[in-house]
């Protein structure tokens, strides 16, 4: 179906918006999706395509976040892979699963989250507490918890992925010993990782808008430089703000729909 000039420009405004706070926090999805249903795409031809143009826009946020990534190689080899099974398993569940199975559940694993990036510092100083008086050190990558909770994070995310970036932030704040904005680097590593296999997946097995994946495509790469000038310059507690704030609009909009 041929977009509107109009249609087209507001495609290309979303991608912006979505790059920019993929970036940032993650839950890009949550306005270029209805901007897509609002052209008129059936919602699963809506999801590939948002998937497929919002991976340059990751990597575009990633390459923005370069010096924040330095050193974390092999922790982003080692959650990578995890992110990757479980984006592609997620992708594999799109096509298999109604498309309301995840409506119930999602709004309450977000809550959940934010409520821990709430938290987060206050968790961190007990833990750190703990390990002082025990001895213990932090598992460098997170240990297994870290890689389960990754799994099932990338999951949901292959599937729809909105607000996927402040489940991977909550649970990467808690069980790694590093700042704020490191984290958020890795995030933004991991989400066009499985951003990335589910669009190849859908390449082969679902139907694109390709106009739209271009556009969100063009949008998103820009939007994702925005985003990394901004959020890396947000001192963490306004950051932690940021995520929180945009988790609460994912739950309303998800909730309210």
């Amino acid at each position: 179906m041929a977009l509107s000039i109009w249609e087209m420009l507001a495609v290309f405004g979303a991608g912006t918006a979505a790059g920019a706070i993929n970036t940032i926090v993650g839950s890009g999805t949550l306005i270029t999706f209805p901007v897509l249903l609002a052209t008129g795409l059936p919602p699963i031809t809506a999801n590939v395509s948002n998937a497929l143009g919002l991976v340059p826009g990751s990597i575009s946020g990633a390459i923005g976040y370069r010096s924040e990534l330095k050193g974390q190689t092999p922790r982003i080899l080692r959650l990578g892979t995890a992110a990757l099974l479980g984006g592609l398993l997620g992708a594999i569940l799109l096509l298999a699963l109604p498309s309301d199975a995840f409506d119930a559940i999602v709004p309450v694993l977000i809550g959940i989250a934010l409520v821990l990036v709430l938290l987060q510092p206050r968790i961190a100083a007990a833990v750190q507490r703990r390990r002082d008086a025990t001895g213990a050190e932090a598992h460098p990558h997170g240990g297994p918890t870290l890689l389960v909770g990754l799994f099932l994070a990338s999951m949901y995310g292959g599937y729809f992925g909105a607000a996927q970036g402040v489940l991977y932030i909550s649970l990467m704040g808690l069980l790694l010993d590093d700042s704020l904005q490191r984290i958020n680097a890795v995030k933004n590593i991991l989400g066009a990782l499985v951003n990335g296999v589910a669009a190849v997946f859908f390449l082969f097995v679902a139907e694109f808008d390709w106009t739209a994946v271009l556009l969100i495509a063009v949008g998103s790469t820009i939007g994702g430089q925005i985003g990394a000038k901004v959020g890396r310059r947000l001192p963490p507690t306004v950051l932690r703000g940021v995520i929180i704030a945009v988790g609460v609009v994912a739950i309303l909009q998800l909730t309210l729909k």
